[in-house]
């Protein structure tokens, strides 16, 4: 009778192989930044997703995902990484905007009802990456509402729900501003006027973990219970991973799945995702290289190296950094997609500013960065 003991160990081995997750050892790490994290992690609230990227015989592209802790059933506050899907979400409306024979483009002038200023969503979109502009993604909310906003995720199968405004008096406003928008600043013609829309009342969210910490201020008062996170915006780390991936590989996904947008409004995403803030005009000595790119770089104001290429969206608001890249080494032949969260509120409380942003949160992402860098470096290709 023939032996199948061999036959076993290799199935044994292959299944091994196949079960052995990169990040398991990054997070083992005796470095400080990772350690201090990890060893209360409950906490800290981190979750990570890392999606390794190869090509096939025929150069279709292969993502090998990994993950840690990641959970679209447990919130944490997505803050300003909202805007990227938002900024897409807006280009696809201009487009559909343009098959109606409405001669309108991300270069069209345009201005909202209570504003004091012309602008364009090209301006907005990049004042978004460039520096994280609230202003600009409030501008664009009104041009979308939420109703379309929820409506585009769902059809794309990216969990979420967008219910407000970011920093403003009026951020749950189900009612958006009517916008004009023009050729030309000086000249009366109107090209196209959006009325205000009437949105839906958005339901409260029902998932884990929704009320945080012990207190938070309110007026200037401190308010002992935790804080309600159940009418915040919604977008998962799986959703924000997603998007990456269907930006920068179309054709990836099927009609549906991605967003509707132009190849040249594509190109013009992506080169502005990249864009370092002093290159979009902003002071270098307030707005360094890594103001906004957290992971590998978030730790230092050293200029990141010409070779290297972050196509980002942060967050950062009531103590949860979060950060969603595409990195690319076009020297070592290097790219891949990370997204990780994590919180950082010592003393429980919300709306003190006291977050240990700097001292924990960036420091875990920068180095978290550079450990998959390191990785995928030694990696076989």
């Amino acid at each position: 009778m023939r032996s199948i003991a061999p036959i076993i160990i290799i199935s044994f081995l292959m299944f091994s192989c196949r079960q052995q997750n990169p990040l398991d050892e990054i997070l083992n790490s005796d470095k400080e930044q990772i350690k201090r994290v990890m060893q209360n992690i409950e906490k800290h609230e981190v979750q990570i997703l890392y999606s390794q990227i190869d090509q096939d015989q025929d150069g279709k592209v292969i993502f090998t995902d990994y993950e840690f802790n990641v959970s679209d059933s447990t919130y944490f506050y997505p803050a300003s990484s909202v805007k990227f899907p938002v900024a897409l979400i807006a280009l696809e409306k201009l487009k559909e905007l343009k098959e109606r024979e409405i001669k309108v483009d991300r270069m069209t002038n345009f201005m909202l009802q209570h504003d004091t200023l012309y602008t364009n969503i090209e301006k907005e979109i990049s004042k978004i990456f460039a520096v994280s502009d609230n202003q600009a993604y409030n501008r664009l909310f009104e041009f979308l509402g939420q109703d379309y906003i929820n409506q585009k995720l769902q059809s794309k199968n990216l969990k979420g729900r967008i219910s407000h405004r970011l920093s403003a008096p009026y951020a749950q406003n189900l009612k958006t501003q009517s916008i004009l928008f023009k050729k030309n600043i000086e000249d009366s013609t109107v090209i196209y006027q959006q009325e205000s829309i009437q949105n839906n009342t958005q339901p409260k969210l029902s998932l884990n973990k929704l009320s945080k910490g012990k207190g938070y201020i309110y007026n200037d008062t401190l308010i002992e219970k935790p804080k309600d996170f159940s009418k915040k915006n919604y977008l998962p780390l799986r959703s924000l991973h997603e998007t990456m991936k269907r930006i920068h590989f179309p054709n990836s996904y099927s009609k549906e799945e991605g967003f509707n947008i132009s190849e040249n409004d594509r190109q013009f995403v992506i080169n502005t995702m990249k864009t370092l803030p002093s290159e979009a005009g902003h002071d270098k000595k307030e707005y360094y290289d890594g103001y906004v790119k957290f992971f590998m770089f978030g730790d230092t104001k050293e200029n990141i190296p010409e070779h290297i290429e972050i196509y980002n969206k942060v967050g950062y608001a009531y103590g949860y950094l979060t950060d969603c890249a595409y990195i690319k080494d076009t020297k070592n032949n290097i790219t891949f997609i990370l997204s990780a969260t994590i919180h950082v509120n010592e003393n429980g409380i919300f709306n003190d500013d006291y977050y240990e942003y700097d001292e924990i949160g960036i420091p875990f992402l920068a180095e978290l960065g550079r450990k998959i860098y390191h990785l995928e470096k030694l990696r076989n290709k």
